[in-house]
């Protein structure tokens, strides 16, 4: 019985997913038909199905991490590191380092928008990002609980809703990326970090002057 290397498949696999990304990108899924997926990848159709059964599962693999590199952490084991981490405020400014560091990649934002539109018409992909979605607000929220109750940040903003305008501002970023030819998403990222700083860290309470002599 023959046997299978994992490695193998995984390289396989990613090698699909990788030449299918740059059709997406450039094209839409919709408007991106197998035959040019399986040209790209340099397989055929019979091959390219052995490792997906459907264009839509290529499209899906490109949004969820569940085939990584031997040795590289996943995002999911990043979070979790960061929501156990002694610093919070230092995690925190990593987390959002991690999750908006990939809005400068040249096919990301596009494939984000394109991503968002195939939502709303595939149940089983708006589950997958909602899942990614709510375990990113999720650690957010762990760090901003958590830096507020070491007083690193402004213990008068509410984790929860503070986390949603963080992660309002790094959405800013892949939509004005994928629809502002000019924008830099990477000259922007220190801009990000100097709002939030100047946004969560708590500021000293003024002292009222008393009466003058």
């Amino acid at each position: 019985m023959r046997t299978v290397d994992p490695a193998k498949r995984r390289a396989r696999r990613r090698h699909i997913v990788n030449a299918a990304t740059e059709l997406f990108a450039a094209q839409g899924f919709e408007r991106t038909t197998t035959a040019e997926i399986c040209k790209a990848a340099g397989m055929s159709a019979g091959n390219l199905f052995h490792y997906f059964r459907s264009k839509r599962a290529i499209f899906h693999a490109v949004f969820v991490d569940d085939e990584p590199e031997d040795g590289v952490a996943t995002k999911s084991e990043r979070l979790a590191a960061a929501r156990a981490a002694d610093d919070p405020w230092t995690a925190l400014l990593d987390t959002v380092d991690l999750l908006a560091g990939p809005a400068a990649e040249p096919l990301v934002p596009a494939l984000v928008m394109e991503a968002m539109i195939q939502a709303h018409r595939d149940p089983e992909l708006e589950a997958l990002l909602s899942r990614d979605n709510d375990e990113e607000r999720s650690t957010l929220t762990t760090l901003l609980r958590k830096a507020s109750a070491s007083g690193q940040i402004d213990p008068t903003l509410d984790p929860d809703d503070t986390a949603a305008w963080v992660m309002a501002l790094i959405a800013a970023l892949y939509t004005s990326a994928a629809t502002e030819p000019s924008f830099s998403p990477a000259g922007q990222l220190p801009t990000l970090r100097l709002i939030l700083q100047r946004f969560l860290r708590p500021h000293a309470t003024p002292v009222p002057e008393g009466p003058r002599p």
